[in-house]
């Protein structure tokens, strides 16, 4: 499930992004996307691709890793987001939600490192 007035277009710095087309309110969800599970040993031969910038970390342990689909990995990084994202390990899903107001036209972010605010440095410097 990803909101209809949702779209990929190119950002200035970052390659691509999501956008919103409306006004989105604080708490709402905007997409729900199933996730590909990998094992510790596929994630070792992924992070030898490209793909490395695109899984996240899954399991209760972290001892796996997902390509989520939908639109989820193209969702850019701010250390001040304005959407988090949750696992649902049991559904084999995560869900996108805003924490604050987007207004139409403007881009949505997730904080990579899991908490949308929280300003721990990243593999790369994005700040």
């Amino acid at each position: 499930m990803v909101l209809p007035f949702l779209f990929i277009a190119p950002t200035q710095d970052m390659g691509l992004g999501v956008f919103t087309r409306e006004d989105i309110d604080a708490g709402t969800l905007v997409e729900v996307a199933p996730v590909i599970v990998m094992t510790a040993e596929e994630r070792k031969l992924l992070d030898q691709t490209l793909l490395h910038d695109y899984i996240f970390e899954w399991g209760e342990q972290s001892d796996q890793c997902c390509m989520a689909l939908g639109y989820v990995p193209v969702y850019n990084h701010s250390y001040q987001s304005n959407c988090e994202y949750e696992m649902d390990f049991d559904s084999r899903q995560i869900l996108i939600r805003s924490v604050k107001p987007v207004k139409a036209g403007e881009e949505l972010f997730i904080n990579y490192n899991g908490e949308w605010n929280d300003s721990t440095s990243l593999w790369f410097d994005a700040k």
